[in-house]
């Protein structure tokens, strides 16, 4: 006769296998995760030393004795070039910038992706290809282009022409998230509206926008952290006095004025890129279901 009974002994060592294995991919998770979390963790708590400690310190080696002075220097006192003067002004000019773009940028790609997904016409197809290559061209190649045009319209140097560079260069992208979204949503919503008497803009106020949220979310934090964190546009199409954050900081750090502070550009370095670590903290998750929800159509 054949035996049919379970080996307990086997069992219990196919069970204490795959807790092994378990534990050895969160060993693994967690060595990946202190090798990427190790500049981050050098900045934090250099920029809590004074400059004597990391003179004499080790690089690796917590605050002795911590103080925020380097952190006050990098916000209000540090030095950028001639003159002397912190981030605070210049982190105030990137959220002028950057929200007025996020929104106009998120409002015009929502629209553009409604029409070309649910609101077919001749040569749609064609203006999505093309608003999709946008994308793909390099910031260098546009720079002339947009100072011709910034001049123009008499915009060089201002936050305002700031504004407009982003939500051209954004709109691409907008656009390219908002259309394979609303091309999931059923046409019968749309017909079953018309029948209804809505117009244009009422099934857009009324049908696609409560439906947009993850979306949304998605190109809010795309478009954030691409204008927030951008170097080059804010660095060729502003002046003094409108510069963003991110040149203030280029500016901090390759300062010759005096003795190099590394602890001030720890924290100048922290203090620019707050905002948008910020932002996927907060809504990280939101981030991940938007770029998701639009993948299945159905």
């Amino acid at each position: 006769m054949t035996d049919f009974s379970i080996n307990p002994t086997g069992r219990k060592q196919g069970r204490f296998g795959q807790i092994a294995l378990r534990w050895s991919l969160y060993l693994i998770l967690c060595l990946f995760a202190l090798y990427y979390l190790m500049p981050l963790f050098v900045m934090l708590t250099t920029s809590l030393k004074s400059l004597e400690e990391i003179r004499t310190g080790s690089l690796l080696s917590l605050p002795r004795n911590i103080t925020f002075e380097a952190w006050s220097t990098a916000w209000s006192k540090a030095c950028t070039g001639i003159q002397c003067e912190g981030l605070r002004p210049y982190f105030w000019n990137s959220i002028l910038l950057s929200i007025p773009a996020v929104a106009i940028s998120t409002l015009i790609g929502a629209l553009n992706g409604y029409v070309i997904a649910q609101w077919k016409f001749k040569g749609s197809n064609l203006i999505f290809s093309l608003m999709l290559f946008g994308c793909f061209i390099p910031f260098q190649v546009v720079l002339l282009p947009m100072a011709r045009v910034l001049g123009i319209l008499d915009l060089a140097g201002t936050i305002p022409g700031l504004i407009f560079v982003h939500v051209v260069y954004g709109i691409g992208f907008t656009t390219l998230f908002f259309r394979n979204y609303y091309v999931t949503i059923p046409q019968e919503l749309v017909k079953a509206a018309k029948v209804d008497g809505a117009g244009f803009v009422r099934i857009f106020w009324s049908i696609f926008l409560p439906l947009s949220l993850p979306i949304v979310v998605v190109t809010v934090i795309w478009q954030f952290t691409q204008i927030w964190n951008d170097f080059l546009f804010g660095v060729s199409f502003s002046q003094a006095g409108t510069q963003p954050v991110t040149v203030a900081l280029n500016n901090i750090v390759n300062s010759t004025t005096g003795v190099k502070e590394y602890n001030v550009d720890m924290a100048a370095a922290i203090i620019a890129a707050m905002p948008t670590l910020l932002v996927y903290v907060v809504a990280g998750k939101y981030f991940i279901r938007g770029l998701t929800a639009g993948s299945v159509k159905g």
